[in-house]
C-alpha cells in the first residue's frame, strides 16, 4: 500500500525559478484552447506545489481552460484504516477544485477531474474504497493511478512510490480482480510504469478491452544507467508503444519526458533550453506516439510540478505547439483539448 511521503516531491526539489527564469519567449498560438491532463498538487517538507503556484504556472500566457490533477501521496489521512489513507488526498484537491470553480481565482478551471489512488490489490474490497472516493469528489473524480514503474539494472531509477512487484499489471490476480471494479463503477485508468514494462499494460488492455486507459509519459522511456544508450532504448521503447497501440481502449500522454530518469539532462544546464531544444530532443518520442495512437487517443501533457527541473510551463507549452506545428486545426483541438476532455469526462 502506498504511503504519503515527501518522495514524488524531492524528485522535484531541484527546482530553481531563478534558472527558469533565464529562458523568456514570446507564447506562441496564445488563442488555442488547452486542458492539462496531468499535474500534482502538495504540500511536503521538501516541497511545495499548490493553488497559487499552479495558476503562476498556467497564467504564463496559454490559454489553459481545466486541469486534472493526478495523485501524488498528498495529505494522506494520519488516522484510519491504511485502505482508506489516500483518501485524504482526494478531499484536500477537491476542496481546491472548489476553490478554482467559484471563479475568484481567474478563468481556469483547476482539477476539473481529480485522478485518485486505491490500492488495487485490495481485490474485490477496491470497491468500497473507490465508492468513498466518488462520495468525497462527487463528479469530478474519474478515475485512479495505481503506478507500476519497477527497475532493478539501473540503481539511479526508483521504483515508483506504490512499491510495486515487477509486474504488478501481468501477473497479480488481485490487482486484475480490483481492475475489474473501475469499469463496474465507470471510472478510468491511468498507467505509470516505464518502458520495459510496456508489454504488462499491453496483456491488462486486451484482458479488459473495455477499459478506459490512458499510459502517463509516454511510457517512461529511461535514459540512465545501462538505458542511456538512446538508440537502443529508443527501439525497445517504440516497438513496445506499437504493440500497445493496437489496443484500442488505450490512449496516451504526450509529456513527462524532462524528468530525471528520461536521461536528456537539461537540468545540468547553465541555461534552461528553448522550446525548440525540447521539440527537437522529443520529437522522435511524440512523433511516434501520435501516428501510432492518432490525434483521438494523444494528448499533450505538463506533469508539472515534476518536470518543471528542466523548464518553465510556458517553454513546455511552446515546445508541444513546435511538435503539433504541422497538425490540422483538428488535430490540434484533439491533441490539446478534446482527447483529454472525452477521456475523462470533463
Amino acid at each position: 500500500m502506498a504511503k504519503a511521503d515527501s518522495t514524488v516531491a524531492t524528485r522535484s526539489s531541484g527546482i530553481r525559478e531563478d534558472w527558469l527564469a533565464k529562458t523568456q519567449e514570446e507564447i506562441l498560438e496564445p488563442d488555442l484552447a488547452i486542458v492539462d491532463p496531468h499535474h500534482h498538487l502538495w504540500d511536503f517538507p521538501a516541497h511545495r506545489y499548490l493553488l497559487p503556484d499552479l495558476l503562476r504556472d498556467t497564467g504564463g500566457g496559454h490559454k489553459i481552460e481545466s486541469t486534472v490533477f493526478i495523485e501524488c501521496t498528498a495529505c494522506y489521512r494520519a488516522e484510519g484504516p491504511a485502505e482508506l489513507s489516500p483518501l485524504g488526498e482526494t478531499e484536500f484537491v477537491n476542496g481546491i477544485a472548489a476553490m478554482s470553480a467559484s471563479g475568484a481565482y481567474g478563468a481556469t478551471r483547476v482539477a476539473a477531474g481529480i485522478v485518485g489512488m486505491v490500492d488495487l490489490t485490495l481485490g474485490a474490497r477496491a470497491e468500497a474504497v473507490l465508492r468513498a472516493h466518488m462520495a468525497a469528489a462527487g463528479p469530478r473524480f474519474k478515475g485512479i493511478r495505481h503506478a507500476a514503474g519497477w527497475e532493478d539494472k539501473a540503481p539511479e531509477i526508483h521504483n515508483s512510490h506504490t512499491n510495486p512487484p515487477p509486474h504488478l499489471y501481468r501477473d497479480h490476480p488481485r490487482f486484475r480482480e480490483g481492475f475489474a471494479v473501475l469499469g463496474r463503477l465507470g471510472l478510468s485508468f491511468d498507467a505509470w510504469l516505464y518502458h520495459p514494462q510496456i508489454p504488462d499494460l499491453t496483456a491488462l488492455a486486451r484482458a479488459f478491452p473495455e477499459q478506459p486507459i490512458v499510459l502517463d509519459h509516454v511510457g517512461g522511456p529511461l535514459g540512465l544507467g545501462v538505458y542511456a544508450r538512446r538508440d537502443a532504448t529508443f527501439a525497445d521503447w517504440k516497438r513496445s508503444m506499437l504493440e500497445l497501440s493496437g489496443c484500442p481502449n488505450v490512449a496516451v500522454k504526450l509529456g513527462g519526458l524532462g524528468m530525471r530518469i528520461n536521461g536528456f539532462r537539461f537540468h545540468h544546464r547553465d541555461r534552461p533550453p528553448t522550446s525548440k531544444e525540447l521539440a527537437d530532443a522529443w520529437r522522435p518520442f511524440i512523433e511516434t506516439c501520435i501516428e501510432a495512437f492518432g490525434p483521438e487517443r494523444s494528448m499533450f501533457e505538463s506533469n508539472f510540478p515534476v518536470d518543471k527541473i528542466s523548464a518553465s510551463y510556458a517553454i513546455y507549452w511552446n515546445a508541444f505547439k513546435r511538435l503539433a506545428a504541422g497538425a490540422s486545426a483538428d488535430s490540434k483541438e484533439k491533441l490539446f483539448r478534446l482527447s483529454a476532455q472525452r477521456f475523462y469526462r470533463l
